[in-house]
Parts: C-alpha cells; sequence; structure tokens
C-alpha cells in the first residue's frame, strides 16, 4: 500500500522549509548561531525552541529570527555574559580621549547644541554607520528634513546598539547612552534606515535612546550602571497595557531634550509632536511636521511608549526663551 501525501501536508512541509531556509539567511546575515535557542542545527526543531522562547518574550510566535527576535536574544545574551562591561564614556576617560564638543553635523555644518556630552562619528571614541546602510546625500542639496522620530534600543548601552545596527545592515543619526553622552552616527544630510519605511526615512532624523525595557535587566543596571532604571507603569500603547518595563533615567531625557532644541534650531523640524500612544496616519504618510515616536509610525511598534512628549517639549521651550 502507497500512502499518499496530501497538500495540506506538502503546503505545511514548504513552510517549514521556508521557515529554515530564512533562518539559514538570517543566522549568516546577523551572526546569531542555533544554540542560543538550545539547539544544535537549523532545523524543524530550531524553529520550535523560536517559538517556545518567543512566546515566553511576548513575540509574535512564528519561529523565525527577525530582527526583532535577533536584538531581543542578543540583549538577554549580553547580559547573561558577566565578563561584558560596557565601555566607559569618553568623558570619564579623561579629557585627551574625546573632547567635549558642542556641536552635532548637519549637511557639513556644525550646529550648536547645549550639551556637554556629544561624540561624533569621526572621534576615535565614536560609532560610525556602515556604507549601504543609509542613503547617501553627499553633494546633494540640503535633505530639509520634517520629522524626528524617538527610538528605544532594547539594548543595554550604545555602544551595544550600535554594533547590533552594523549587524542588521540598517543605521540612525544618535544614540543617546545611559549616562546622557549623546553619539552621532551620520551627518543628518544623509537617510538614515531606521524607520521601518522609506519614505519616513527620507523625511526624518532618527534618535535610539538606550534602554533595554525589561525589568530582569535591573540588576545589570545596578551593577555596571551603579543604579536601577526607573519603572513605567500602566502605559498603554494603541489601546493595550504594557507589562511593567524600564524607563529612561532623567539624564537621558535632558540629553533629549538638549537634542530635539539642537534639530529645531538648526534643521527647522518644527516644535510640534504627534498624539501619544497611537498610530498616526498623517505621521506614517510623512504630511506630519515635528517629533514623533517610533509607534506612531506602525501599529506593530511600541516605542517610545510612556515617553512624556509634552514634558519634553516644555523643557525644549524653557531652554529655547
Amino acid at each position: 500500500m502507497v500512502l499518499q501525501t496530501t497538500s495540506t501536508e506538502k503546503t505545511e512541509t514548504n513552510k517549514e522549509m521556508d521557515k529554515i531556509f530564512y533562518n539559514k539567511s538570517s543566522q549568516d546575515s546577523l551572526g546569531w548561531h542555533p544554540t542560543w535557542f538550545g539547539c544544535d542545527y537549523n532545523d524543524d526543531e530550531l524553529i520550535r525552541a523560536v517559538k517556545k522562547w518567543q512566546k515566553v518574550n511576548f513575540l509574535t510566535a512564528d519561529g523565525l529570527v527577525g530582527p526583532a527576535t535577533y536584538r531581543r536574544v542578543w540583549t538577554q545574551r549580553e547580559a547573561e555574559i558577566t565578563k561584558h562591561t560596557p565601555h566607559p564614556s569618553p568623558f570619564k576617560r579623561g579629557a585627551s580621549s574625546c573632547p567635549d564638543k558642542n556641536y552635532i553635523v548637519h549637511n557639513g555644518k556644525f550646529i550648536k547644541i547645549d550639551w556637554d556630552m556629544v561624540v561624533l562619528w569621526t572621534d576615535p571614541l565614536g560609532f560610525d554607520s556602515e556604507p549601504g546602510s543609509y542613503y547617501d546625500y553627499a553633494g546633494k542639496k540640503d535633505r530639509k528634513p520634517t520629522m524626528f522620530v524617538n527610538h528605544w534600543d532594547v539594548c543595554l548601552s550604545s555602544e551595544s546598539c550600535a554594533m547590533v545596527l552594523g549587524q542588521r545592515g540598517i543605521s540612525v543619526h544618535f544614540c543617546i547612552d545611559n549616562d546622557g553622552t549623546i553619539y552621532q552616527l551620520l551627518d543628518t544630510q544623509h537617510a538614515a534606515w531606521h524607520a521601518g519605511n522609506s519614505k519616513i526615512n527620507h523625511k526624518s532624523i532618527g534618535v535610539e535612546i538606550s534602554n533595554a525595557y525589561y525589568l530582569r535587566y535591573q540588576e545589570w543596571y545596578k551593577e555596571h550602571i551603579g543604579e536601577e532604571r526607573p519603572v513605567a507603569s500602566g502605559v498603554t500603547v494603541h489601546g493595550s497595557t504594557l507589562e511593567d518595563h524600564t524607563d529612561f533615567y532623567p539624564i537621558q531625557l535632558e540629553a533629549l531634550a538638549a537634542l530635539w532644541r539642537a534639530i529645531h534650531e538648526g534643521v527647522g523640524i518644527p516644535l510640534e509632536t504627534a498624539p501619544e500612544g497611537n498610530y498616526h496616519s498623517d505621521s506614517y504618510r510623512g504630511k506630519f511636521k515635528g517629533f514623533v515616536n517610533h509607534y506612531n509610525l506602525s501599529r506593530g511598534k511600541i516605542d517610545c511608549a510612556g515617553l512624556d512628549m509634552q514634558k519634553i517639549l516644555e523643557m525644549v521651550k524653557k531652554e529655547t526663551n
């Protein structure tokens, strides 16, 4: 007797093979390994293990190691490696190692910023963006960005964030570290690949604010940064309440306000904010001009839920006036 394979079984088999090929491609490009999920090989067992891990970490359980899963598992592994210690801020290593700068760069021109801890991509201790990971506007007319997008990085430090961005082949203009240091990774004349939307990328400037999000990393912060992060509770986004999670350090918010102010005064982005807590169609379509969170651009994003945009705006206007 010959057993016939049904079309449904063939379809399921093909889907599993597609996932195996996807994970192999992801593994090659991002540098992860099946052992990160307790497996030895890239097979259907790995897919099941990834699904289980995704469920525990409140991600879509599809068995695919995409950007969100990779970033989350990387941060978890980083925290568990006891020898991992972030490099101290350049400003704690002596003035000779990284001279204080009070400017950022747009289209090759210096823009004054009222913040003492700024590190450019050209500095020895700075981070830069890989060629091919952004739209290069060198030698072209001023890009004139009209939108500024806030992200949290789901990493333990800006150093880690810069490495993850490089591995994923994407980019961002700025990172704000745990101690408030602002790193500029790319001239804002160029369009970074940060928003997941090419139209918005061409119109915007982006910042990744360091925040690992999960409360289980509080011990790491206490050991390496010196204090636990504030905790955000009862935060809602897209109509759903998020689990309690780590919030930003106050000094990061001060740095963000200084960056907003410099971008407003030097680049011309209006001091307007998109509605808080929800997707915003005008932001998604690129019609809104001002400062937004990543969740304003996509219902699939939650960063930076809980960030009090009006408070940051008040800080900016207070210093501007």
